[in-house]
């Protein structure tokens, strides 16, 4: 049995395996590989992509879904051990996860952050203790990181580059009215480096750098694969040259649970948002986001509607990659 929580750890030709078998399923994508199967997908989070795309891609496989809220349509779960339950909290996820697996054959979970304490968050509480606890495999559908984004990322960009080794690809930050989940960024850094690029991470100031984890697993990646990581805080040599620039906004780690400093901090970056004139700075570089974009915060109408553009391919493309991954698991 193995879960699908991180990229890091798949490697890299396993990885290219669901990639190249996603490629066989968007060609044909009725097919009964999940017949007889059943997933059983917990949202502590609202969702468009995720859960349209695992549901329609389940489904097209002859699988089942078994789309649950915790909290809302299903109890509360309690994640704290030794704990003496007089919260909110209906049951614990010890019973939950080991009865989901004696329904289910596999549990895919999506829950962010609480944005409160980092070093509580960066545990990943949720999505663990439900591998800890279940007897099939568990996906994450995004907590601190998003590898099924990843996975998307990548087909799309394999499908415009082809091989993908040694490319220049830039990981930006841009502003968002308020501070947001480090998953996709934390994610970029991972895929892309053991892609085989040349990974750049530009962010307004240290305040923003990522958690070492990430930086430090896209320094090992890039070291693996001959190809370089850096660091920069400025936007027209960050852009200079790129091939593929990934925008994502995300909130500070060094003012992480604290709203005002973090507000304060941020209003001075508005300059961030990815326009057309940071994109001619580039080596005609394809431009993707994971969506949702807030138009003209994040980037400018002439980014988003531009040919080079792959956002949308990108999400279309998550539902070929979970499918070929869930059947890898299953």
């Amino acid at each position: 049995m193995k879960h699908f929580i991180s990229t890091q750890t798949w490697s890299k030709s396993e990885l290219q395996d669901i990639v190249n078998f996603a490629v066989s399923l968007k060609e044909n994508p009725h097919q009964p590989l999940l017949q007889n199967k059943s997933v059983a997908m917990l949202f502590f989070n609202p969702s468009l992509r995720t859960k349209t795309s695992f549901e329609i891609g389940i489904s097209e496989l002859s699988g089942t879904a078994i789309i649950l809220q915790p909290g809302k349509d299903a109890w509360p779960i309690e994640f704290k051990d030794n704990l003496v339950m007089d919260g909110t909290a209906e049951e614990h996820v010890k019973e939950v996860a080991q009865v989901l697996s004696s329904y289910c054959d596999c549990i895919a979970i999506r829950a962010f952050p609480e944005f409160q304490d980092w070093s509580i968050d960066r545990t990943d509480h949720v999505i663990n203790s439900f591998a800890k606890y279940s007897t099939v495999p568990v996906v994450n559908m995004e907590t601190i990181e998003h590898p099924c984004q990843e996975l998307a990322h990548i087909l799309t960009l394999q499908e415009h580059y082809g091989n993908l080794q040694g490319k220049d690809y830039l990981l930006t930050w841009t502003y968002h009215p308020k501070p947001l989940n480090t998953a996709v960024a934390n994610s970029s850094l991972l895929i892309a480096s053991k892609f085989g690029m040349n990974v750049k991470l530009l962010c307004p100031s240290e305040d923003y750098l990522l958690d070492d984890r990430y930086m430090d697993a896209a320094r090992e990646n890039c070291a693996t694969e001959g190809t370089t990581f850096s660091i920069t805080h400025d936007i027209d040599s960050a852009y200079s040259g790129a091939e593929i620039v990934y925008a994502k906004s995300w909130g500070s780690l060094a003012h992480y649970g604290n709203l005002e400093a973090e507000l304060n901090l941020r209003k001075d970056f508005k300059h961030f948002i990815v326009d057309e004139q940071k994109m001619a700075l580039t080596n005609n570089a394809v431009f993707s986001h994971c969506l949702p974009l807030r138009r003209n915060i994040k980037a400018t109408d002439g980014v988003m509607d531009a040919e080079y553009c792959l956002a949308v391919k990108e999400a279309g493309n998550r539902k070929h990659v979970q499918k070929s991954m869930l059947t890898k698991i299953l």
